[in-house]
Formats: C-alpha cells, structure tokens, sequence
C-alpha cells in the first residue's frame, strides 16, 4: 500500500467516523453522564468490540484471496453495490431526527442492561427505566463500563459488511496483505479515537454545533458522497479484472 492511498484511507475514514453512530453516540452520552475519566473504561470497550469485528473481516479477505480469488472479486462487486445503497441512503436520510434525541434513545437502548436485572435502590424502589437517572444512581463499574463498550461495538454487525465493503480498494492483494493490515487497522483506530475522544469530551458542544441548521445533514451528505465514490472506483477494478 502506497502512502498515498493509506492518505486517502485515512482521510476517507476519519470524514466517515465523524457521524454520529452507535459508538460515537455512546461515548457522548456516557462522557456526559460518568465523567472523561470512567468513560475511557467504555472507549477501551468499544475499541476491542471495533477491533474483534476488524480482525474477522481481514482474516476473511486474508482466506478468500489466497484461496478464491474469484470470490474476492464478487466481493468486491457486491461490496460496491452495498456502498452505493449506504451513499443513497446517507444522502436521501441526511438531517432526519436530532442527535440529541439519537443520544437519548442510544442511552435507553443501552440501560437496559440495568433495568432488565430489576435492581432496586437502597429504599427498595425499582430503579427507572432511563441511563440519565438510573445509571447516575447505579454508577455501573468499571468493568460494566468496559462490557457495555463491548457489548455496543459488538452489536452492530453491518460493521463486517461495512468493512468487506470498504477495505478492498484500498489493499493490493498481490503484495505481502499483512503490512497492509496493520496500517488500515492503525489509520481506522486512529480515526474512531480521535472521534471518541471528541464526542467524550466536547459532546454537548459538539451535538449542539451539529443540531444547527443542517450541518448533520451535510455531514451525512458527505459520507454518502464517500461511498458512491470508493464504489465507482471498485467496479472500476472489478471490470478491468474481466478485460485484462
């Protein structure tokens, strides 16, 4: 991989892992509701979850090459199909909802882990079905933290397909393949990191900047944009690879 193409990797995925999604939207409820520093207990989890889903894609791109190139090839084709849908649907739902309201029914989503256990608080009333009051008043451990990052990363299995889709244009499968991963595993951390961080430290700022007008909308716009364009450029290989 040329350091010109991990450039574009970097920059198309750092662009991509700004939008607000089930990761980012837990780091920016829980840096809210917990504090920086026992949300870096969440972030660690979220990043193992991120990385388990990463290694699975790679190891499976790794198997096809060498095993069947061919498969790779319609991979690549419907991979291409699966980042166009993403880049329409990106552009056509761009600015529906508030982020503000998608934090809040991510953190429901998320408490229920809490009140599905039925704990009661020291008064022996059922605790409230809401992570803005009942896990305040749980304050979940470090290690539930960490589990729930997990758990929310995990969670979320079009993230394979995503990264199926994603990452064969930018891997030159006639050349040593794991050098290579390791640089679109550091470029990806790097990125979702540094948007976590973010999102951890500076959510209410950020979401409210974002709820402006349609500042999320174009954010949105401009990922579909992304996708359409890394698609054209793997059909582009898949039909060069038929007239060579």
């Amino acid at each position: 991989m040329s350091w010109h193409l991990f450039a574009v990797f970097f920059a198309s995925t750092f662009f991509i892992s700004a939008t607000p999604g089930p990761n980012m939207l837990l780091a920016f409820q829980y840096g809210m509701n917990y504090g920086v520093k026992r949300t870096l207990w969440t972030l660690a989890g979220l990043s193992l979850g991120l990385f388990i889903l990463l290694l699975s894609t790679l190891l499976g791109l790794d198997v096809i090459s060498r095993q069947s190139p061919w498969l790779l090839t319609v991979i690549k084709a419907v991979g291409a199909a699966y980042l166009i849908y993403l880049g329409i649907s990106s552009w056509r739902d761009a600015g529906n909802g508030s982020l503000m309201s998608d934090a809040r029914e991510m953190s429901e989503e998320v408490a229920a882990e809490y009140s599905l256990s039925g704990s009661e608080d020291t008064a022996g009333t059922p605790q409230p079905r809401s992570l803005s009051s009942a896990a305040v008043r749980i304050s979940p451990s470090n290690v539930t933290l960490f589990r729930t990052g997990i758990w929310v990363s995990l969670s979320n299995p079009k993230a394979i397909l995503f990264f199926a889709a994603f990452f064969p244009k930018f891997i030159n499968f006639s050349a040593p393949l794991w050098p290579q991963y390791i640089l679109l595993t550091v470029g990806l951390f790097l990125s979702e990191t540094i948007w976590q961080i973010v999102y951890t430290l500076g959510g209410t700022k950020l979401a409210s900047w974002l709820d402006v007008g349609n500042r999320l909308a174009w954010l949105n716009r401009g990922c579909g944009v992304i996708f359409i364009i890394i698609a054209a450029a793997l059909l582009a290989e898949v039909i060069n690879s038929f007239m060579v």
